[in-house]
């Protein structure tokens, strides 16, 4: 494919719509540049994001190259509307993938143009390219329809109340627009009822309908309800409506060092985001996504009652275990970032942590939502009586290195963390449980961080056994309480994380020059989440002047539609994957503390 990137976007000029099957993203030029259909994890149909738009793309935008452009979400939806301005011109595009009637209903893309004042020519380009752009699509008229058709790949049919016509397999259309005038373009399955049919105003009125209501059964009324509301969109947007699992981002491929390698696939859900993803969703009164997650968990390990739980880092959506990592030679990547990678090798990865986020995530549901059943609860034993046997392991820590296996303070922090809920939940519940072995590793733990990964010389804890290195991860120490957030030698780490790993509120997760079990070259951006972690930490710590200011600060790094990739580069520009799960998990998570304590609430929910 061509090798030039002046039609890439920067991923912080998109915004994603979905329907909790699959996602789009649209930039400001009114392009859907990435689109992987009909699931989240399928192939995509467009993918001119990460390669030119000969990887599929959907063009459509008036032709006023010196217009300025907008995008909002329709208010409280993530229905999204991409706005031109010009010298007695107003156009609006409204884009959505509408909610069907039933889990199994196929995502339709609706694209609506709205003439709202004045008179424009629009162009419209619909490049379906089939399998990551690896399948030879055609295209051919039906009618007033056009069909895109590629070898053993679903069949596309694209509808419009405008002429089309077809050019190098890619349907075209040319119009002019007067005031008050609007053009419709719905691609969807080739036999999709809602495509031959005047469907789209009942399927928009249903959307919005839907969106508003879920999102009016927030119970957070403080001063960031604007954003915390969008990032409760953008997690339910990445939810699967079928199995209660959730992304941790849209996307694959969008790098994290700006033409480098560290390009992954994150179209899948991790066990990591368990605990973040029930509490912020119960911190938000949504319980039923909090309990449809955890059904999700429990079904990873419901068949193996009889013998020791094997716990995937991470998991398809439907909950399949093998997701094998392929690169594809043929996208040049997003600003030339190669390899493009779909799949991800994580899955085959020991990361022990992953047993704390899980228990965590089952204390916290038993707390505020669903009792465990017998059955769940025998699970949980199993769970932690293996944390029992394997705590002292080395594996490959939470950041998933590919260099060689160590000893990290994050994995012993999750494993106390795992022991310790397990203990509180049988407590609290009257349930059966090896208290004496259980108590045991917990104390054993507690000492062994303390002991070992407590720098005397340097006053702080360390990333790793016989490492001095600090790691943004350490901000989940008094997250999960396994410290007061205003210990002396807490507060001495705090210090040196804010010398070492902060820049202007950006947090990095390590120094790559300190951190060689990386085993990746180039040097990443700051983690959007770590950032978080680090205002909630400073609040906590009573430092709630700082934490405000640092997190206004974090806020205006948003895009303009209040969406986060997972990192920010010197400039703030965003990089990695996108809408990231863990940042927005991360931000309620810090919204909702940190205006508690500028409330003065000391009676405030507690986790």
């Amino acid at each position: 494919m061509a090798n030039y990137h002046e039609t890439q976007s920067p991923i912080e000029n998109h915004g994603i719509i979905g329907d909790m099957r699959s996602a789009a993203l649209v930039n400001d030029r009114g392009s859907v540049d990435f689109f992987c259909w009909p699931e989240f994890d399928s192939p995509s149909i467009f993918c001119s994001l990460l390669d030119t738009p000969d990887a599929g793309i959907f063009q459509l935008a008036p032709d006023l190259p010196h217009a300025r452009r907008q995008q909002i979400y329709l208010p409280d939806t993530n229905v999204l509307q991409t706005r031109w301005l010009s010298d007695g011109v107003v156009v609006e595009i409204t884009d959505m993938l509408p909610i069907g009637d039933s889990e199994d209903d196929l995502p339709v893309l609706m694209r609506k143009v709205h003439m709202t004042v004045g008179r424009a020519t629009f162009r419209m380009r619909c490049a379906v390219r089939h399998d990551y752009a690896r399948a030879a699509t055609t295209a051919r008229q039906d009618g007033d329809h056009v069909l895109f058709e590629a070898a053993q790949q679903p069949t596309l049919r694209l509808c419009s109340d405008q002429a089309m016509t077809l050019d190098c397999h890619a349907a075209m259309a040319e119009f002019t627009l007067e005031q008050g005038q609007t053009a419709e373009f719905l691609l969807g399955g080739i036999d999709d009822p809602r495509l031959t049919s005047d469907a789209s105003a009942i399927c928009l009125e249903r959307t919005l309908g839907f969106w508003r209501g879920w999102i009016g059964q927030s119970t957070y009324r403080g001063r960031w309800r604007e954003m915390v509301n969008r990032s409760a969109l953008a997690l339910k947007l990445l939810t699967s409506r079928k199995h209660g699992a959730i992304l941790a981002a849209a996307t694959f491929g969008l790098p994290e060092t700006r033409g480098g390698e560290r390009n992954w696939d994150y179209r899948y859900t991790w066990i990591r985001d368990a605990s973040f993803t029930v509490y912020a969703f119960m911190r938000l009164g949504f319980v039923e996504e909090a309990n449809a997650y955890m059904r999700f968990l429990r079904g990873r390990v419901s068949d193996c009652c009889d013998q020791p739980i094997k716990l995937n880092i991470l998991y398809g959506l439907d909950g399949r275990l093998e997701l094998p990592e392929v690169e594809l030679p043929h996208l040049s990547g997003f600003g030339h970032a190669q390899p493009v990678r779909i799949g991800n090798l994580a899955y085959k990865q020991v990361q022990l942590d992953i047993f704390g986020e899980l228990m965590d995530a089952v204390y916290l549901v038993n707390k505020y939502g669903e009792a465990i059943s017998n059955q769940g609860w025998k699970h949980a034993v199993n769970v932690v009586d293996q944390v029992c046997d394997i705590w002292q392991d080395k594996d490959v820590g939470i950041w998933e290195m590919r260099g060689e296996k160590q000893h990290f303070l994050h994995s012993r922090l999750m494993c106390w963390v795992a022991v310790d809920r397990a203990i509180r939940l049988a407590v609290k519940r009257s349930l059966p449980a090896p208290f004496a072995r259980w108590d045991q590793t917990r104390q054993a733990i507690y000492e062994d961080i303390w002991t070992n990964f407590w720098n005397e010389e340097r006053q702080h804890f360390v990333q790793r056994l016989g490492s001095t290195a600090l790691d943004g991860s350490m901000l989940l120490m008094p997250l999960v309480r396994f410290v007061s957030a205003r210990d002396p030698r807490w507060l001495s780490t705090l210090d040196a994380i804010e010398k070492d790993l902060v820049r202007d509120g950006m947090v990095y997760r390590y120094r790559n020059d300190e951190s060689a079990v990386d085993g990746l070259s180039g040097i990443e951006g700051s983690f959007a989440a770590c950032s978080f972690w680090y205002v909630e930490c400073l609040a906590r710590a009573g430092r709630v002047e700082k934490a405000q200011l640092e997190f206004e600060q974090l806020l205006r790094y948003a895009n303009p539609l209040g969406l986060y990739a997972e990192e920010f580069d010197s400039h703030g520009y965003h990089l990695g994957n996108t809408p990231q799960a863990l940042t927005h998990l991360a931000l309620i998570s810090a919204a909702s503390f940190l205006d508690r304590k500028l409330s003065g609430d000391k009676t405030h929910w507690q986790p």
